[in-house]
């Protein structure tokens, strides 16, 4: 007996309702649910709030991931996509990024104490008032990043590029800023640079260095001139 075009398709239909309501997942479901380990393809999921200390993640997939406010510290990043991820709030403190990208990534009050980032991507990202203290800071590309009021105290600072960078009022008191260090055409409006050594620093100008804060223990790259005074009284920098 033949079967008509219509009992058919109702018959398709049934069975496509079938699976669906049998606990199958999307594969984007099913990367979203799996377990945290090296290689975990998390793109665009949502993982806030979570502890996820002393986490092996290397080389994970989270692009576009939400990890606001979630505890990462102590975690292996090394080589993971975090490009375009949620770190709002998180705490990446002692944790190690070796070559992750993050690219685009909004880290606003991120911490990233003792982390080593070494050949880390954070180009055009959001870091505003990130905390880079203790940070280890080797082959770094923050190049069009946002990072106003960042914090660098004791960061290890070694050939970053900084080029095009809004680093209005960050904080290098204290940073170790070694060789490399690139900040041409960088914004440093009441950068804080006071007891710093700046003379290995690369392209450096006259116009930002009078925008920015010093004292005179500041070193300045050969060929820049001392301003007269910097603009760093106490009502300045509130």
């Amino acid at each position: 007996m033949s079967v008509s075009r219509h009992s058919l398709l109702s018959t398709i239909v049934a069975a496509a309702s079938v699976a669906a309501f049998s606990g199958f997942a999307s594969p984007a479901q099913a990367s979203c649910s799996a377990n945290p380990g090296p290689g975990v393809d998390w793109t665009g999921c949502r993982k806030s709030n979570l502890i996820l200390r002393g986490t092996n993640l290397q080389d994970a997939k989270m692009s576009e991931a939400d990890l606001s406010t979630t505890d990462l510290r102590d975690s292996n990043l090394d080589g993971a996509d975090l490009t375009k991820a949620n770190l709002v709030r998180s705490h990446l403190d002692g944790s190690s990024l070796v070559k992750a990208n993050l690219s685009r990534a909004l880290g606003y009050r991120t911490r990233f104490h003792k982390t080593n980032l070494t050949d880390a991507d954070f180009e055009k990202s959001e870091m505003q008032r990130a905390d880079f203290a203790g940070a280890t800071l080797n082959n770094v590309n923050f190049s069009k990043a946002e990072l106003g009021r960042a914090q660098f105290a004791d960061a290890s600072l070694q050939n970053v590029n900084f080029d095009f960078a809004i680093l209005a009022r960050a904080d290098f008191r204290d940073a170790d800023i070694g060789d490399g260090v690139n900040f041409d055409s960088a914004y440093l409006f009441l950068a804080r640079f006071e007891g710093q050594d700046l003379s290995k620093a690369q392209g450096l100008s006259d116009a930002q260095i009078e925008l920015s804060c010093g004292d005179s223990t500041t070193t300045l790259p050969e060929g820049l001139t001392r301003p007269a005074s910097w603009p760093c009284d106490d009502e300045a920098l509130n």
